[in-house]
């Protein structure tokens, strides 16, 4: 090692001791700062009071200004002394009072200023953060009541289509008719169950039901709860759905219930956005993972007017919405709540894959990758 590091080194251990030593006494010193204590500030107040008032007393001792005038003046200026510092020591709990009142109705975007560096400005920074706190919580509990809605729409939307068919003659009362509307009930059931625990979810800390099942039967049932959910769920029924699994053996190993939640909002997204009798591509082939592994990837493919470049980032937000589903909703048609894509995505990161927009010629395609065993998170 030369002489130039070791003189470095030691340069510098000496700036990082003296940074330290330099912390430490002014950490010891706070107690005497008027500035960053208040007991120190009140200190000072009463050290000026005294301060003027025996100045007063003797400057009327060398002159012929009475006693009492001196005592008068002497109590005005300690008086607006006072109040002066009282004044400045009570802005921060005036302000925080307003904050915590506007809380107390609902409003968590309030925010203290922390102009001082003394207890009250640490009482100001504590102040903020249990708003933002605050904040935080009540937009999780908005965007939980906003999945749930959203989770619990399709499966009511499929149940009330069997039952209407039942009734309206449509269709029999058949047990497969009933045992389709008894899956739909059970597929409810658990998504009450598992919507119930989002707040868990969002922090991962759920673990997955990963298995393997063949992928098209499985695919296969959820083109058939989608198809039967068109015109509840959605107001689109010219939109035809098509399957494209291969090779047909292809399995798969995942959490069935959570790539339901995949595909079904990624088919809902693409409905809406087809044009008429337009077509949606559910496509499923192997990962690029060992066959053992299960790994998949799968897409789902509209012709509508795809997502822009700008957008493709974002969409995956929750929330978020693209100029096509704002301009969708303002014609009155279903823009959505932005919910589908974000609750997508956390399936997928709850897997341990992958979800993006890629390239198409037409439309959109959204491409999804299960990495399979031994990868998922959980």
């Amino acid at each position: 090692m030369s002489v130039t590091e070791n003189g470095s080194r030691w340069q510098h251990a000496c700036a990082r001791l003296w940074e330290r030593t330099w912390e430490r006494t002014w950490e010891a010193l706070r107690p005497l700062d008027p500035y960053r204590s208040v007991k120190a500030a009140l200190g000072a107040l009463v050290i000026v009071s005294v301060v003027i008032t025996t100045l007063l007393a003797l400057f009327a001792m060398h002159s012929k200004t009475e006693l009492r005038v001196i005592t008068i003046i002497s109590i005005v200026a300690s008086l607006l002394i006072t109040q002066f510092v009282a004044q400045s020591l009570t802005a921060p709990l005036d302000e925080m009072t307003d904050a915590a009142r506007a809380m107390a109705h609902g409003d968590y975007t309030r925010r203290v200023r922390r102009s001082r560096r003394d207890e009250f400005g640490e009482l100001a920074e504590t102040f903020n953060q249990m708003a933002a706190d605050l904040e935080s919580v009540d937009q999780h509990r908005k965007e939980l009541v906003a999945n749930v809605s959203h989770e619990l729409r399709t499966p009511i939307a499929a149940l009330r289509a069997v039952l209407e068919n039942v009734v309206d003659g449509v269709s029999e009362a058949d047990p497969e008719t009933m045992r389709t509307a008894l899956q739909q009930t059970e597929r409810l059931g658990r998504l009450v169950d598992h919507l119930l625990d989002l707040s868990r979810l969002d922090n991962g800390v759920v673990p997955l039901h990963a298995r393997r099942f063949e992928v098209w039967p499985y695919l296969a049932g959820v083109l058939k709860e989608a198809n039967m959910s068109k015109g509840s769920g959605h107001a689109r029924t010219d939109v035809h759905l098509h399957l494209d699994v291969s090779p047909p053996e292809l399995t798969a190993h995942a959490d069935p219930e959570r790539l339901h939640q995949v595909v079904a909002n990624l088919i809902d997204n693409a409905v809406k956005h087809s044009p008429q009798h337009g077509r949606v591509t559910v496509r499923a082939r192997p990962g690029e993972g060992p066959p053992e592994d299960g790994s998949l990837q799968v897409e789902v493919l509209d012709e509508g007017p795809g997502i822009p470049q700008s957008e493709r980032l974002r969409v995956f937000d929750r929330f978020s919405r693209t100029q096509t589903s704002e301009g969708k909703a303002g014609q009155g048609g279903t823009g959505g709540t932005g919910l589908g894509l974000a609750i997508a995505r956390w399936a997928v990161d709850l897997h341990g894959g992958w979800i993006r927009v890629a390239e198409s010629p037409r439309g959109c395609r959204i491409h999804v990758t299960l990495p399979g065993a031994g990868k998922a998170q959980g």
